[in-house]
């Protein structure tokens, strides 16, 4: 099947970042209220959610996909869906109480036989307003892939023994994302995929080892290394791309180097896997 019917659709969402969406995004990452209330970056990832119906709702929890004209993203046979990477231009900050328009095009669709099977790739441009003002412009990946066979390896491989050395980076955050965090992420997101909140489906359907920490997730904690760094709302550019899945509840290491304008960043396992691979730009 064809899915180049689906290059060039678009969807229109609006919100509005009202001051309770606000706190509750600020309080799951233990950030105070700023002032003036600008938001950090990072905030567009909990606006203009998918709103699709509980019933809508495919087994792995993301909104289901048909060949009908109503259906944004292309019926894929493939049924697991990871976002792979994203490319971020900040063009202005979010305030507290904007008004949020979002336009979100598909920009292109590719298929391939990789290591693992099919895969198919979708590129979805996003352009993100706040009170008419365009704030952020983001390019998003997603990947498509074949199911994982009930006998697959658990993956990431277990913790080796290796300890990452952080001594070559700037700046260095560890944290334990526990499946607190992961739900309350999913809430501002109105992210209903099962692997971040189902132990026993994202290991014996998807199979991973454990509960899933969300890509954006990842990326928003980076983005607050650098606000740490450069000042909050310093950014110009951002991209980030997965390298390997986080685990719930074991340590994650946030890190950051560069200078003149032109920043290093990545997340990393205990033992030295990374599992994000970033940049910035100010």
């Amino acid at each position: 099947m064809s899915f180049d019917a689906w290059i060039g659709r678009e969807q229109q969402s609006s919100d509005v970042l009202d001051a309770a969406r606000a706190a509750r995004w600020l309080a799951t990452f233990d950030l105070a209220m700023p002032e003036p209330a600008i938001m950090p970056q990072g905030i567009h990832f909990a606006l203009c959610t998918p709103d699709a119906p509980t019933a809508a709702l495919g087994e792995d929890g993301h909104p289901a996909r048909d060949e009908s004209a109503e259906s944004f993203l292309p019926p894929f046979s493939m049924p697991r869906r990871m976002w792979a990477s994203s490319t971020i231009e900040f063009r202005a900050p979010i305030a507290v109480g904007a008004a949020i328009s979002r336009t979100s095009r598909v920009a292109s669709i590719s298929e391939k036989e990789g290591g693992s099977g099919k895969l198919a790739f979708v590129n979805v441009e996003h352009e993100t307003r706040a009170n008419g003002t365009l704030s952020v412009l983001e390019t998003q990946t997603l990947v498509y892939r074949d199911a994982a066979s009930s006998d697959a390896p658990l993956a990431p491989p277990e913790l080796g023994e290796e300890v990452l050395d952080a001594s070559e980076w700037e700046a260095h955050r560890v944290l334990n994302p526990d499946p607190r965090l992961l739900f309350r992420y999913s809430s501002l997101t109105f992210n209903t995929h099962r692997i971040h909140y189902d132990a026993p489906y994202a290991r014996d359907v998807e199979r991973y080892r454990g509960l899933v920490v969300h890509g954006p997730l990842t990326a928003s904690l980076l983005l607050q290394l650098a606000a740490t760094m450069l000042g909050e709302n310093a950014l110009r550019a951002f991209e980030f791309r997965g390298v390997s899945p986080a685990i719930a509840d074991e340590p994650l290491h946030l890190v950051m180097r560069g200078s003149e304008g032109s920043f290093e960043l990545g997340a990393f396992a205990q033992d030295g896997r990374q599992i994000t691979k970033a940049k910035a730009a100010i």
